[in-house]
């Protein structure tokens, strides 16, 4: 089936980033799983390589690109040489939806630039300990204080992505107490300066896979945000949240799709390579009927995955939407990359193979951003059950 989903202009940008992977990424890679994060310097390259600004205003300094097409290339790309960009992707992914969607001119002036250029990495902050899906149970707290110069920031965050090297980071925090009829009401979005004194970052958790993007705990004690660092309205962060997340899910489930993909790659590499009986796996009937089945499934997720994009680029990509795409995606890449690493037979349990790795950074898929439970708690509810 021939794809439509990429131009010309995608297929140079393709080029660009996969002999940018080969130069800098492969050789260091194993020395970014090693130490459990990527280099803060590396983000200053992909800032270099324009990737950070595609989606940004030629005013500040971006391309004014209005798609996601060009991050699409990415996950296929970094998926296919089994490598990560560390914690980078909620910096564009998470953090500039916000930006765009919420910041003042002023704001924008102060924030885009240096997003633009890697001289601030955003991370987002939304979950707690203890809450996880439940983001309206969230205990953090921002009170404004007597002159209403500045929030008092109180609480703690988990499961932070890219929270060990970023500079800003968009913290959800209830502003007011939720209500009877609306325990969502009263959270607000706040772009908080990790210098700020009472802000610390507490453990860099030690994940089963996604080892060199840098996860982390943040603590908050009495952190002064200044009035000028909320973003939107006060008060009405829950449905901002809700807005970014189709966006959010759309690129779990591309990603998941792109690793399915990197995984039947990976698989029939190794099977032709290794002999088994005298013969290399490759021509045993099992082989092929299980890759061809891999196969399968990777073109019907690589379907759902386009048109999902497609329709998030035309604005018209739906929550239930996404959950649907989302869920598909990585439920397939689940299925995928288990069987492929079978395949693998003991060297697909090493580490030094990427499928190895594949499988421990594809796991995560069904469970951020939403997990599978929920996702189909959304559907249903989009069908009228």
């Amino acid at each position: 089936m021939r794809r439509t989903v990429f131009n010309e202009d995608h297929e140079a940008f393709r080029d660009t980033i996969r002999a940018f992977i080969e130069a800098e990424v492969v050789p260091v890679y194993d020395e970014w799983f090693a130490a459990g994060q990527a280099p803060r310097d590396f983000y200053y390259k992909l800032a270099e390589l324009g990737v950070f600004g595609i989606r940004v205003d030629e005013e500040f300094g971006g391309a004014g690109i209005d798609s996601y097409k060009f991050e699409a290339v990415m996950y296929e790309e970094t998926a296919r040489a089994g490598v990560q960009f560390g914690g980078s992707g909620v910096h564009v992914l998470l953090g500039l939806p916000y930006i765009k969607m919420l910041a003042s001119d002023e704001q924008k002036k102060r924030f885009l630039p240096k997003f633009v250029s890697g001289e601030e990495m955003w991370a987002l902050a939304m979950t707690e300990p203890g809450t996880g899906s439940d983001l309206a149970g969230m205990k953090t707290t921002a009170k404004l204080s007597e002159d209403g110069t500045h929030y008092v920031l109180n609480g703690a965050k988990t499961f932070i992505t890219g929270g060990v090297h970023a500079d800003r980071v968009i913290v959800c925090a209830r502003t007011a107490a939720p209500t009877a009829e609306d325990r969502r009401h009263g959270i607000s979005l706040f772009a908080v300066d990790t210098k700020s004194e009472g802000y610390s970052i507490g453990r860099k958790l030690d994940k089963l896979g996604l080892k060199t993007s840098d996860t982390a705990e943040l603590a908050f004690v009495d952190v002064k945000v200044p009035v000028e660092d909320l973003l939107g309205e006060e008060n009405k962060g829950f449905s901002y949240l809700g807005h970014n997340l189709a966006s959010e899910r759309w690129g779990i489930a591309f990603g998941a799709y792109a690793q399915a993909k990197a995984a039947v790659r990976f698989a029939k590499e190794y099977v032709r390579e290794r002999t088994v009986f005298g013969k290399p796996v490759a021509h045993f009937q099992n082989t092929k009927f299980e890759l061809a089945a891999c196969q399968a499934e990777v073109d019907a997720a690589e379907a759902v995955a386009d048109r999902a994009l497609e329709a998030l680029d035309a604005g018209e990509l739906t929550p239930a939407e996404a959950a649907s795409a989302k869920l598909f995606c990585t439920e397939v890449a689940h299925r995928v990359i288990d069987k492929c690493l079978q395949l693998h037979g003991g060297y697909g349990f090493m580490n030094e193979y990427p499928i190895a790795r594949l499988y421990a950074d594809n796991r995560v898929n069904r469970i951020y951003g939403g997990t599978s439970e929920i996702m189909k708690t959304i559907i249903a509810k989009d069908m009228g059950l």
